[in-house]
């Protein structure tokens, strides 16, 4: 918004006067902007969930399009937050964060009219290129502007928070519009939200890049998209195989492995790479990225499976559903706003491993569930799981960012979202796997029923109920009853699943610093002043930068 003299001289926009004058302290407006931000990506990873069911009944997708439908939107994402957060680095990550916006809006549009799932996949894959183009540049500026890691640890509380705001109002908004509207509407929301923040990120955002020394890597970037997707395909193959020698699930997986490799091999080689692998040899670092992916795993592979067992064994409404989740999402809005303070008595180690093991108890609760409601039960696992997860998400986040040096913060960035995506579609992918592997077996020789029907059945719960009504009488009520105990049984051996892998977190988490150095951090804020004090200058806030 600045303006340009006669003499070609940018005037100051009235945003970079208010922030010259109150010495910057408009960088928790800025937050606030970037909160706004975090809330459109956070909102379209849960909404949808509670709308499985009638995309289920509305465009009869296969077992392995749901999971595209449900985790193309992660795993894109995930694959291309390098790209972009490089990007980002070189022609100014407000720019690229403002077509994101763009980009978001209009894959929304398509998704919501989308007639079919080839369609609805390659929506929410476009929507996943615009949430890359986001998400990194939300923690890259939220280090820049906060050096200090006391206000820092108070900024990341309220970031994570924000995070829980948003996967709070996802099942709920989205079991609403659903019950009301159609399955299409979860996706038109994003438009006004999007609509409201585009000016708003144009207005006030500062403009910041990185270094930009050397040629940015292209070839690099696009090895790492391919590397993660393949990977990650593989992954997913397998699970829906459940054959280890199987082909299709084998090739991209061990292609994907080669490409990350190869990808990290060659940053190791460049003099300007893309990521500067040598955060990897702190342990903290290290350490803190292997916890964000974890904790997403748990956190979004039980929270589709639950959102079917509320749905298709407890046969809860849309919206009766996203409101029994409002307890998981709240308890984590909590733990992201004390995160600073608890932080700060118990410092990284204890904080993580205690967040890890209260899930994991939480997790270990929930298997008492079965084909009767039992909402106490639910609401206290619920609400242990919430804190837990979101107590170990705050505390690795902040080690993660407040161990990277400031030079590298962008790729640092980068690598903490792209841990938060992977975890999320891996969680489904993985999660989604276990569950479907000890599902299957239940449906097999069910009296009365044919094997192709069996086959069918054991696609999903809800192909399992078309086909039992389609059939009717005895056959129909005894493959009826057979998912639904199938389901409970399957649900059971993925949370105990679940539990090992957080109890290893617990393990893992250990490596952290054992109290928070704020030292540091301080002596890196006063390093960043003093190179413009030494020349006698007034070094400028990151919004006059903008100018």
């Amino acid at each position: 918004m600045s303006g340009t003299n006669a003499a070609g001289v940018r005037t100051p926009s009235p945003w970079q006067r208010l922030s010259a004058a109150s010495g910057g302290t408009n960088r928790w407006v800025v937050l606030a902007v970037l909160c706004v931000s975090l809330v459109l990506v956070a909102l379209d990873a849960t909404i949808l969930h509670v709308a499985v069911p009638s995309v289920t009944e509305d465009l009869r997708p296969g077992s392995i399009e749901l999971l595209w439908i449900v985790d193309a939107y992660p795993l894109v994402c995930a694959s291309l937050l390098i790209l972009f957060g490089t990007l980002g680095d070189r022609v100014g990550r407000r720019r690229i964060l403002l077509l994101g916006y763009g980009l978001f809006g209009a894959a929304s549009a398509i998704a919501a009219l989308a007639d079919n799932a080839q369609v609805l996949i390659a929506a929410r894959a476009l929507l996943g290129i615009g949430g890359a183009m986001i998400m990194p540049a939300t923690l890259s500026i939220l280090r820049q502007v906060f050096p200090d890691r006391r206000e820092r640890a108070l900024a990341i509380g309220i970031w994570t928070a924000v995070a829980a705001i948003g996967a709070a109002s996802g099942p709920v908004l989205g079991g609403f519009l659903v019950q009301h509207f159609w399955w299409g509407s979860v996706f038109l929301i994003n438009i006004p939200l999007m609509a409201l923040i585009l000016p708003l990120g144009r207005w006030l955002l500062p403009e910041s890049r990185g270094s930009a020394d050397g040629p940015w890597d292209v070839l690099g970037a696009l090895m790492a998209a391919a590397g993660v997707l393949g990977t990650v395909l593989g992954i997913k193959r397998l699970g829906a195989e459940r054959r280890l020698l199987d082909a299709e699930a084998l090739l991209p997986l061990l292609v994907g492995l080669v490409l990350l490799v190869l990808f990290v091999r060659r940053q190791r080689r460049r003099e300007q790479p893309l990521i500067d692998m040598r955060m990897f040899s702190r342990a903290a670092f290290s350490t803190s990225v292997a916890c964000i992916v974890l904790a997403m795993l748990a956190l979004v592979g039980l929270e589709l499976i639950a959102v079917q067992y509320l749905q298709l064994v407890l046969h809860l409404s849309p919206l009766e559903t996203g409101l029994r989740l409002l307890p998981l999402t709240f308890a984590a809005m909590a733990a992201g706003a004390t995160g600073s303070y608890t932080l700060g008595r118990v410092g990284p180690r204890t904080m993580v491993s205690l967040g890890f093991v209260l899930t994991a108890f939480a997790v270990l609760l929930l298997t008492l569930m079965g084909q009767q409601d039992r909402p106490l039960l639910l609401t206290i696992g619920f609400i242990l799981l919430g804190f837990g997860l979101q107590t170990t998400l705050f505390a690795a986040y902040e080690s993660m960012l407040s161990e990277a040096p400031a030079a590298t913060v962008g790729g640092a960035a980068s690598i903490g979202e792209t841990s938060y995506q992977l975890g999320a579609g891996m969680g489904i992918a993985l999660l989604g796997s276990v569950m479907n592997a000890a599902y299957r077996p239940g449906l097999m020789g069910v009296p009365g029923v044919s094997a192709a029907d069996s086959a069918g059945a054991a696609n999903s719960l809800g192909e399992a109920y078309q086909i039992a009504a389609h059939l009717g009488g005895p056959a129909g009520a005894s493959l009826y009853a057979a998912a639904r105990q199938s389901f409970v049984h399957g649900l059971h051996v993925t949370l105990l699943v679940s539990a090992v892998l957080l109890f290893a977190g617990a393990v893992m988490a250990l490596k952290l610093p054992r109290t928070m150095d704020c030292g540091a951090a301080e002596e890196e804020a006063a390093e960043v002043r003093l190179p413009a004090q030494a020349k006698g200058e007034a070094r400028p806030t990151p919004v006059e930068q903008a100018g």
